[in-house]
């Protein structure tokens, strides 16, 4: 077994003690749902690095075949290339800094960016070289994912047609992307969108270097009832097989969420029981802040090394650590109806989105990442 690796999240919490909280990877996880991606997605596949940066996910990935990478920032792309040299970068923010532009361009050899207005491709054009693949972001809409993100980010037909035409008309490839919004619980949100970057494309009368379609692919989360990985690669390869504009028109997308949440444990400790109120040392200023926002019910167990535990269960409300009333979960935890001071909470499913949201507000924050086989 690898050095800093445990047997599971029981033999951590009996060897470390922690008293703060530990976020537990499992590197099996990882692999098969990587495994999913790059064996059945009809194209290449970019990992979304906002979702975990955390060296063992990204060599995990590595290790799985994934070369390229969706990156939001320079500080991504410069923790990439320290690890991985050979990794390829999408610079996917529709929104840089001009610095940023001409340092990943310059500096890490990033030659495809993201663009969904006028003034950032002008900038773009002035900043960085003429051997870039530039992406349109194209606006989507899709009532099916849990955040939208239409509302932020993305050009309208008519807005993408003249940008992927002045992409061209200077010399640069013309690709084109989109973003069905996270957690996606349909596949017809993608069969939609690739109709309107059909219609982009036919309007411009250009030809993509590549379709994006982003990422959006759900997480199999306790109690979500989704499709399957495979109907939404189904729904992908049907749609773009039916529009003659898209047909061999090479794929890539941006799995993040998809590919890390199940893969992930936070161990938390019980500061204070009050009645049916449990505090822990970690909340949504941390690693759970995605509890409450798409409104998770996340697996929980109590860990109590050398102790048993009631066979009674109690539901719980859950309070974080900080000075603060908002520092408080939207949902109950059904645990032992004895947990007590001192106890450990594992909170499963947290593998996407927990480490890399947390903040030092009032001072707590905890960088404690460890790999458990199960």
């Amino acid at each position: 077994m690898r050095e800093g690796c445990f047997e599971s999240v029981e033999q951590m919490v009996a060897a470390m003690t922690p008293a703060d909280p530990v976020l537990c990877l499992r590197r099996g996880e990882i692999q098969v749902a990587a495994a999913a991606f790059t064996t059945f997605f009809p194209g290449k596949v970019l990992y979304a690095v906002k979702a975990n940066n955390h060296p063992l996910v990204l060599g995990t990935l590595w290790d799985c075949g994934v070369r390229d990478f969706d990156t939001a920032s320079l500080a991504e792309i410069q923790q990439l290339r320290a690890l991985l040299p050979r990794a390829r970068c999408n610079f996917n923010h529709p929104v840089k800094s001009r610095e940023a532009i001409r340092a990943a361009h310059r500096d890490h050899g990033v030659r495809d960016f993201v663009v969904d207005s006028g003034s950032e491709l002008e900038k773009l054009l002035s900043e960085a070289g003429d051997d870039l693949t530039v992406q349109v972001r194209l606006k989507v809409r899709s009532a099916h994912a849990l955040y939208d993100f239409s509302s932020k980010f993305g050009a309208e037909v008519s807005e993408a047609v003249v940008l992927l035409r002045t992409i061209a008309d200077s010399g640069l490839a013309p690709a084109i992307s989109f973003h069905v919004g996270s957690q996606c619980l349909s596949p017809a949100a993608f069969t939609s969108a690739l109709s309107e970057v059909a219609r982009t494309l036919a309007e411009a009368e250009v030809r993509a270097a590549y379709v994006n379609v982003g990422g959006g692919f759900p997480a199999m989360y306790r109690g979500s009832a989704v499709p399957s990985l495979c109907e939404y690669f189904g729904a992908i390869a049907a749609a773009t097989a039916s529009h003659a504009v898209l047909r061999d028109v090479p794929l890539q997308c941006e799995p993040g969420r998809s590919l890390l949440a199940r893969s992930g444990t936070l161990v938390t400790k019980v500061l204070l029981r009050r009645g049916a109120a449990l505090y822990l040392n970690d909340g949504v200023y941390g690693c759970m802040g995605e509890v409450n926002h798409i409104k998770l019910t996340p697996p929980v167990r109590l860990v109590r090394p050398g102790g048993q535990a009631s066979c009674a269960l109690e539901t719980f409300r859950i309070f974080g650590p900080t000075c603060d009333s908002f520092d408080a979960l939207d949902a109950s935890f059904e645990l032992p109806a004895d947990t007590r001071e001192g106890d450990w909470i594992a909170i499963g499913e947290l593998g996407a989105y927990s480490n890399v949201l947390a903040n030092r507000f009032n001072g707590f924050r905890s960088e404690s990442v460890v790999e458990v086989v199960w």
